[in-house]
């Protein structure tokens, strides 16, 4: 018995959290999506959505409402079965049998692994499914897929692109100016166009406008064109518009070369560097507090459902102030981005290195 890798125990163990975990699951966005519904509902009256559309805005809220839940979905699960254990003295009885208490949780922690990675594939997953839950809620005049004014964009290549109206839809802009600047290598440039269309080969075709060729600065070189191919803007209409998109529309990958094209603009980032970090931190969550919550359920034998319930929610209310405050020093510069997403990973982590260590095993 003692040689087995998963022994019956652990298998026990395991089913009670995952029942337990499995409830939490289908509850929580039953009871999220019923809050917003009420919240919201003559937002959407207003708007004149359709119920198909609303509902297939729940529909795609599900992936992004999972990802933010299982963390609280861990810690309700390990925090109630810990309980059911103590107050049936099954814990005690695993210790009477030469099973330490760390060995005993071995099972719910391997479960929070678990629940860990599921959270970071709902990661991947919600950006898009947010984006489409964002159009169908915007309502049937949305122009915020097809349109953008009045704004730059700074390419990988250091170019920067200032378009008075982008048409994602019809794939063109209108009123833009390319500036690039001058090097060791090449002189510096700047193209004046009314008009340019997106090519079917990956190139856009500017056309009525000047192209200035800067050797010195005191040199201007002015060529007027009817049509000029631009082999360098090989962007998309809908990677122009990117600079409008939600951090809760784009996959990390997506969220990192975002943060690259503001800050060769000189934008401040350090807001959106927390948003991408605590798409890997709040994963890492459900183990955290998985270890934190498995030594405070044994706190009290006597204190039932209610004590559980009380323990979970207040934690996950700590949890939730502390990642609001993370966003806040990390956006304001207060401490490094990365390390203030970790913030509360943090704290979590200490608080239960110590309830463990003062666990009796």
């Amino acid at each position: 018995m003692r040689g087995r890798l998963i022994t019956p125990l652990d298998r026990y163990i395991a089913g009670e959290f995952t029942r337990i975990f499995g409830a939490m699951l289908l509850g929580f966005p039953v009871l999220v999506f019923v809050i917003d519904l009420v919240d919201n509902l003559r937002k959407y009256t207003e708007r004149k959505l359709t119920m198909k559309a609303v509902a297939l805005s729940y529909l795609y809220w599900i992936p992004d409402t999972l990802f933010m839940i299982l963390p609280a979905a861990v810690l309700f699960a390990t925090v109630f079965s810990i309980s059911t254990f103590t107050r049936y003295s099954e814990i005690t009885a695993a210790k009477a049998s030469g099973i330490s208490f760390y060995r005993f949780i071995a099972p719910i922690l391997v479960m929070a692994t678990l629940a860990m990675g599921l959270d970071l594939v709902f990661s991947e997953v919600a950006p898009p499914a947010n984006a489409e839950r964002l159009r169908l809620l915007a309502g049937a005049n949305n122009s915020r897929d097809d349109d953008r004014y009045n704004f730059a964009f700074a390419s990988e290549a250091g170019r920067v692109y200032r378009i008075y109206t982008l048409n994602v839809k019809e794939e063109y802009v209108d009123n833009i100016e390319i500036e690039e600047r001058a090097s060791k290598q090449q002189p510096g440039l700047l193209i004046a166009s009314a008009k340019g269309n997106y090519r079917g080969d990956g190139q856009w075709m500017l056309q009525k406008g000047t192209m200035h060729v800067l050797p010195t600065p005191s040199t201007d070189i002015v060529i007027s064109f009817d049509s000029l191919v631009d082999r360098d803007m090989r962007e998309t209409p809908q990677e122009l518009r990117s600079t409008e998109r939600e951090p809760s529309e784009m996959r990390f990958a997506e969220l990192t070369r975002f943060i690259g094209i503001l800050e060769r603009s000189g934008a401040d980032v350090n807001m959106l560097k927390v948003e991408r970090m605590l798409k890997i931190a709040i994963p890492v969550t459900c183990l955290i507090i998985a270890l934190f919550g498995a030594p405070m359920a044994t706190s009290s034998q006597r204190g039932g459902a209610a004590y559980g319930i009380a323990v979970s929610l207040a934690t996950t209310v700590v949890f939730l102030v502390l990642i609001q405050l993370t966003k806040s020093i990390g956006g304001k510069g207060l401490v490094a981005p990365e390390l203030a997403a970790w913030i509360p990973n943090i704290l979590g982590g200490l608080f239960a290195l110590i309830l463990l260590a003062r666990v009796r095993t």
